[in-house]
This record gives C-alpha cells, sequence and structure tokens, in this order.
C-alpha cells in the first residue's frame, strides 16, 4: 500500500483516491499511514494542472 491511486474516469471533475479501505482500526491505534492519501492528492493537483 501507499504507491497506488484510484483515478474515477469521465466525470466532469477530478476524483482521485486512496487505492485501499479505510483501516480504522490502525487509525484508532495512531499506526496509520497517510503516504496513500498524499499521493491521491498529489495526483489530482498534476491532473488539475493539466487540465487548465
Amino acid at each position: 500500500f501507499g504507491a497506488a491511486v484510484n483515478i474515477t474516469l469521465g466525470l466532469p471533475f477530478i476524483r482521485t483516491s486512496v487505492d485501499h479501505g479505510t483501516a480504522l482500526d490502525l487509525a484508532a491505534k495512531g499506526q496509520a499511514d497517510s503516504g496513500s492519501f498524499t499521493k491521491a492528492l498529489n495526483k489530482a493537483i498534476e491532473l488539475a494542472h493539466h487540465q487548465q
């Protein structure tokens, strides 16, 4: 985990998300890794720059 990003195509807006579940058990223990979220956010920013 941490390297894949889910991109939904065909929408009138950019939609990216992490490519895994919520991992609430890890989040509750303070063990969650935000790397996947960062990758998804950076990909959305990259796609937005290409749309302009």
